[in-house]
């Protein structure tokens, strides 16, 4: 009969997850808000399957472990995202997917991340206020974004663009503390309280 071995831990993969977001979220929404000519769509192709697609789904994975069902199921879908947003641009650059085409993919795509994050901003409001500050920022570009690729609106995309990087910004910061406050087993970078429900263990305080 097979020896049991008590499992191994695994480190907090928020950290690296929200990291993933944040750099991809920050290159989509540079080319939105800056255009074509100052940060060309394709530079975010190979960071969308590598970084925000694989390292982030990994994340979600490590999550499980964790037995973290939001940041598993946060972390699981945004990774799919990216592969998704990868797979996209692949098809336009084979020709698959041309003119306005585009645009509406693009617009039944964000709506239906808009759905999903919608009810994950919610429930973000339960673990900090960093946390649920990534999923209001997300929440306003995905809206800006699938309304303006419907509309074939050039302003609101830019918009959306704008909002876009505060999102990753706020990521970023989240990710850092979550490096730092892990490092430290203290809070070094503040990530504020749960809003709402009961007050997240410690060992969460930065899981998203």
């Amino acid at each position: 009969m097979a020896e049991e071995r008590p499992a191994a831990s695994v480190a907090d993969p928020a950290p690296l997850g929200l990291a993933a977001f944040a750099l991809t979220t920050f290159i989509l929404s540079a080319h939105n808000a800056f255009g074509d000519s100052t940060v060309p769509l394709f530079a975010v192709l190979g960071f969308a399957i590598f970084y925000g697609g694989l390292a982030q789904f990994l994340a979600g994975m490590w999550e499980y472990r964790r037995n973290n069902v939001f940041g598993a199921t946060a972390f699981a879908t945004y990774g799919g995202f990216w592969f998704g947003v990868a797979t996209l641009l692949i098809l336009v650059l084979a020709g698959k997917i041309t003119g306005s085409a585009i645009g509406q993919s693009l617009g039944w795509i964000l709506l239906a991340f808009a759905i999903f994050n919608t009810y994950m901003l919610a429930w973000s409001a339960r673990i900090n206020m960093a946390v649920f500050g990534v999923f209001l920022t997300l929440e306003v570009t995905e809206i800006l974004l699938f309304i303006g690729n419907f509309a074939s609106s050039t302003g609101l995309i830019q918009v959306g663009g704008y909002v876009g990087l505060i999102t990753a910004l706020v990521a970023w910061y989240t990710s850092a503390a979550g490096v730092v406050n892990g490092m430290s087993g203290r809070q070094v970078l503040p990530v504020g309280g749960p809003l709402w429900g009961d007050t997240a263990p410690a060992g969460q305080a930065v899981e998203a």
